[in-house]
């Protein structure tokens, strides 16, 4: 079997900057892995979501509940899992609010870095893109349901404005691909 590939998991908050700065990171990524994937929490929910989830079984009301969450966690981990066994880089962009999930991946995933893109609570409230922070909607990780901080990252990125997206893909590319 040839070399494995590497997961890049890009976790925070809602608004915290995982997509902005995981999708950069991916495109310079792909100049040396042209075969590198990404895989965004949003869009993978999105597309899964209209149709319900993977088997069917859980209705579209249902997946923001923490048994659908963990399980979809793990299930995206998995699939992260194959595609690096098979040698290909893979970028994910994702909550994935549970430590065991993350630890599941540190035991699983043999060139696994995970990178904690962290931001105060005023930053969050100040961005708020989605209007999750200011709307009163409900089930959001970091407001009523909880959010377990990673403790165990090999990047912390703090990301409040104090550097460009840029400048910080540049810094994690030094320390995470060379």
């Amino acid at each position: 079997m040839g070399k494995k590939g590497t997961v890049y998991f890009f976790t925070g908050l809602a608004g915290a900057g995982k997509t902005t700065i995981g999708s950069l990171f991916y495109e310079r990524l792909k100049e040396r892995s042209p075969e590198a994937v990404l895989l965004d929490g949003d869009q993978l929910r999105g597309a899964a979501g209209d149709s319900c989830l993977t088997t069917g079984a859980v209705l579209k009301e249902d997946r923001y509940t923490t048994e659908a969450r963990r399980n979809g966690a793990y299930g995206l981990f998995k699939q992260c899992k194959n595609l690096a066994d098979e040698g290909k880089d893979v970028v994910v962009c994702s909550i994935s609010m549970y430590s065991g999930v993350r630890q599941w991946n540190r035991e699983n995933i043999e060139n696994y870095r995970e990178i904690y893109v962290k931001v105060t609570r005023e930053t969050l409230y100040r961005r708020d893109q989605k209007k999750l922070y200011s709307s009163g909607v409900k089930n959001v990780v970091g407001v009523d349901l909880p959010y377990d901080e990673p403790g165990h990252s090999h990047v912390v990125v703090q990301n409040d404005g104090g550097e460009t997206p840029e400048a910080i893909v540049e810094r994690l590319e030094k320390e995470l691909i060379l």
